[in-house]
């Protein structure tokens, strides 16, 4: 496991770059995740574009005008920042980069670096301003299509699905928030799928209504993009080992030596392990017996390794487990005595493939809002079935025990058919099948 990109480079190019302490490697992909989805929804967009679908809008600008105070301002602060804190990383001693949450939420940072490239910010400003100067400033109407705005949706996407990933975390695990409301909130780590797409929505489709660009076809355009942004997404969850994994697979425990390695194991040596590493497990799944941990006994096939169906997480970002001998770093030295089923990779295998699925269908859906309903179903069938190997929260609800993504995905699955069915009733009549 990789926490960040330091762990990365140092064991693949042997190299100690402390400031990649700072790069998350679940946010890496996550970053990566927003540029696939902005491409693809750019090129959905333009489609739709040269189809007549989607039409721009005419915005009056003045141009000509001379880098104003605020803007400088703005530009000094935002290079004082990477300054200060990004690049005073990478050069600091690797104890003030040991751990890099509490360095970015301290005063520490490197004080000239952060001037001088505040000013470089700044007058780099000045100067793109100074070359566009005209005599005397003039208004120009400037129509800006949708696919222009990709920046801006991928801003608004980004803060609000962060915050509602963040909100629906803590929701589903309230008792840790009412613990270390601060850690929680301000934690890297965390996050709840749905919460942000729903926020996210709610963020994109006031913008979209602002703006003047028809809320059906975006979300047509946007539904790939979402589902390959998942999958990639998924891929940081695994490479991390953010606790997003599954139940414990019964026919194997690991190896406890510096070398995480997993062995076949029956059932009494199973036992054996989950007894003594009982306080463990009964502290994480919050039960009072051993018994009442979830397990299922899935043997790998002997063409396909064993971690496809059991993987201990080594060195996971959320120091989940027991600590490998021999490590030597203060965190991240922990694995899972019993390995469990690796479900961020299995997600990012079937998302992929629902891309695929969905980007063979834009074409042929003629209706506007068909394909988003195709995808909230799809998604919602996904989710709810990794959700049964998968360690999450329950609640109580009339005798059932499901879990928050369990709900969710569910009501996603309603909603989807409800809403294709609502477009193909109201627009399918509509659509001229040689002009589609």
């Amino acid at each position: 496991m990789y926490p960040n990109l330091y762990y990365a480079f140092k064991d693949l190019f042997g190299v100690n770059w402390n400031g990649l302490r700072f790069i998350n490697s679940f946010g890496f992909f996550v970053a990566l995740s927003f540029l696939a989805a902005a491409y693809i929804l750019t090129l959905e967009l333009k489609r739709k574009e040269r189809a007549g679908l989607l039409t721009g809008q005419d915005v009056k600008m003045i141009v000509g005008k001379q880098a104003s105070a605020g803007e400088l301002l703005l530009n000094f602060f935002l290079g004082f920042l990477l300054g200060y804190k990004i690049i005073g990383l990478f050069i600091s001693g690797s104890e003030t980069t040991a751990d890099p949450q509490q360095y970015i939420f301290s005063s520490e940072g490197n004080w000239p670096i952060g001037i001088a490239l505040g000013l470089l910010f700044a007058g780099l400003k000045w100067w793109e301003k100074h070359k566009q100067k005209l005599d005397k400033p003039e208004e120009r109407t400037i129509r800006i299509w949708p696919h222009d705005r990709v920046g801006d949706l991928v801003i608004y996407a980004a803060l609000f699905g962060f915050l509602g990933a963040k909100i629906f975390h803590n929701l589903e695990n309230w008792q840790d928030f009412k613990t270390n409301p601060i850690e929680a909130l301000l934690s890297f780590s965390g996050l709840t799928f749905y919460g942000g797409l729903i926020c996210a929505a709610v963020a994109i489709y006031y913008y979209s209504r602002k703006h003047k660009i028809d809320f059906r076809h975006l979300c047509d355009a946007i539904a790939p993009a979402l589902i390959l942004a998942y999958s990639i997404g998924r891929i940081g969850c695994q490479v991390a080992g953010d606790g997003d994994w599954g139940i414990l697979n019964s026919a194997y425990v690991t190896e406890m030596g510096p070398e995480s390695k997993v062995q076949p194991a029956d059932t009494t040596r199973f036992q054996n392990t989950l007894q003594a590493h009982n306080s463990f497990y009964l502290r994480t799944f919050q039960v009072n017996n051993v018994s009442e941990i979830p397990h299922a006994r899935v043997k790998a096939p002997a063409w396909l390794p064993n971690w496809l169906f059991a993987y201990s997480y080594p060195h996971n970002v959320v120091n989940e487990g027991v600590r490998i001998p021999g490590c030597e770093e203060e965190q991240f030295c922990n694995q899972l005595p019993i390995p469990v089923f690796p479900t961020p990779f299995y997600e990012t295998v079937f998302c992929f493939l629902l891309f695929l699925f969905l980007w063979s269908l834009r074409k042929k859906l003629k209706v506007p809002g068909t394909l988003f309903g195709v995808y909230l179903i799809v998604n919602g069938i996904e989710r709810f079935f990794v959700e049964q190997i998968r360690v999450n929260t329950k609640y109580s609800i009339f005798g059932f025990h499901p879990t928050q993504a369990e709900i969710i995905a569910v009501c996603l699955v309603l909603a989807g058919a409800a809403l294709y069915l609502y477009m193909k009733r109201k627009y399918g009549a509509k659509i001229d099948p040689l002009k589609a």
